[in-house]
């Protein structure tokens, strides 16, 4: 399936679901912490009484320019946009160095927190979203199998696989485009590929510890076998899940790394010597490849592999780990805290976004004076991505509480910092 992408031939904006290697990922309210590899705290010591860690401020950008990359390539289709920023590798690299930074206490422990904090979400999609396709007459089919959709429908629950949807659903006439459930369900290939890195992850960590180079070069390893046909599979959803690691597993691994200090223990010359190599060979494999709009990186898992390593790779060897913000980011505090208090819900509801303010803003073509005179602002994707980003919003308000719960804290509407600050100016 192709991404999202604004025709001006048709002059409409179609919502097609993104491939299965857009991503996102992050959990909500999850702190990332400044440095790279902190003493474990002592367990004798009281929880009131250790300090408070302070949030990197460097990964929360990277977070937020990750989002909002996804967002406006999810619209526009842009093939030169994971070029310019690898939102899922770098998504992938947080989130790992978040997890080994987690794994200093006990591996279920923090497996059962991880796994806590990315359902709630979920499942409010999944109350929202196969509620309207059950409505939409989306069921169990008599004509093959029908017991087998009430058994995939637990994946909505737990999402080990990718979860069912009903395809080629009708949309709301002027509201919501057909074939809308393709879009709802599209986002959900990352929470299954996020949930069996959290499994996998203390398997990982142990053997970084052992064989670091061994153990970061091993996705980009088994990505080359899957493109030359040394390893198939049969069926669907054990090749994609195994295509997911290979493609983003490294960048898992890399955040590990940086948070294990491995990286720092490297000569400083060494990442920017060789993390190029890594990206430009992805690059020249991209473009040998038929490079192009309908064929970008999200078609190329090996070249997506090797760009997004090469990129993540030097991201983390330049990494400030700000625990506060320099002068000139300041301004943006608030909405950077919000996106990322709030990124599990933009990015589980941001494509059905995508297609509510594209359709949406199609209907303006009926008025003789819009198209008449205004058919470039028609057909400008920026006024629809700014519709879609008050709809966000709008998820944020209604939806984003859910991450607040399964982080066991209180619900706030509009979590940007700013109640903090003004309590603390107080």
């Amino acid at each position: 399936m192709n991404p999202p992408s604004f025709d001006p031939s048709t002059t409409t904006m179609s919502g097609a679901v993104p491939t299965a290697r857009h991503a996102f990922e992050t959990t909500a309210g999850s702190q990332t912490f400044a440095g790279s590899a902190s003493a474990p705290a002592d367990p004798a010591t009281p929880e009131q009484a250790r300090p408070a860690p302070k949030r990197d401020r460097y990964f929360d950008l990277l977070r937020a320019l990750a989002l909002f990359r996804v967002v406006l390539y999810h619209l526009t289709g842009w093939a030169w946009l994971p070029l310019v920023f690898p939102s899922m590798g770098v998504m992938f690299a947080l989130a790992g160095n978040l997890m080994a930074r987690s794994l200093k206490r006990p591996p279920v422990q923090v497996i059962r927190s991880r796994v806590r904090r990315l359902l709630p979400p979920l499942w409010l999609l999944g109350v929202v979203g196969v509620t309207g396709m059950v409505i939409q007459g989306w069921g169990p089919d008599g004509d093959s199998h029908p017991g087998w959709w009430w058994i995939h429908l637990a994946y909505w629950i737990v999402p080990l696989s990718d979860p069912p949807y009903g395809e080629g659903l009708p949309g709301l006439h002027g509201v919501i485009g057909e074939n809308w459930a393709a879009d709802l369900a599209g986002p959900l290939w990352y929470i299954r590929a996020y949930l069996w890195y959290v499994l996998l992850s203390p398997f990982l960590l142990k053997a970084l510890r052992a064989m670091p180079l061994a153990t970061i070069l091993a996705p980009l390893a088994l990505s080359l076998a899957f493109e030359q046909g040394w390893i198939t599979l049969p069926g669907e959803r054990i090749p994609s899940a195994l295509t997911d690691f290979s493609t983003f597993g490294a960048c898992w691994i890399l955040g590990m790394a940086h948070q294990e200090g491995i990286l720092k223990r490297l000569p400083r010359y060494v990442v920017p010597s060789i993390a190029p190599v890594f990206a430009l060979v992805g690059l020249w494999y991209a473009l040998n490849h038929n490079f192009s709009m309908e064929h970008d990186l999200d078609s190329m898992p090996l070249a997506q592999a090797l760009w997004s390593f090469g990129t993540v790779l030097l991201l983390l060897h330049l990494s400030p780990s700000w625990s506060e913000w320099p002068r000139r980011l300041r301004r943006w505090d608030r909405v950077i805290t919000l996106l990322n208090s709030r990124a599990v819900t933009i990015y589980l509801w941001h494509n059905i976004c995508i297609l509510i303010a594209a359709t949406l803003w199609d209907q303006l073509w009926q008025f003789d004076v819009m198209w008449m005179h205004f058919s470039w602002l028609l057909e400008s994707p920026w006024p629809v991505l700014a519709f879609t980003w008050v709809l966000i919003c709008s998820c944020i308000v209604w939806f984003g509480w859910a991450e607040d719960l399964a982080a066991k804290r209180k619900p706030q509407l509009w979590p940007d910092g700013g109640r903090k600050k003004r309590t603390h100016a107080r």
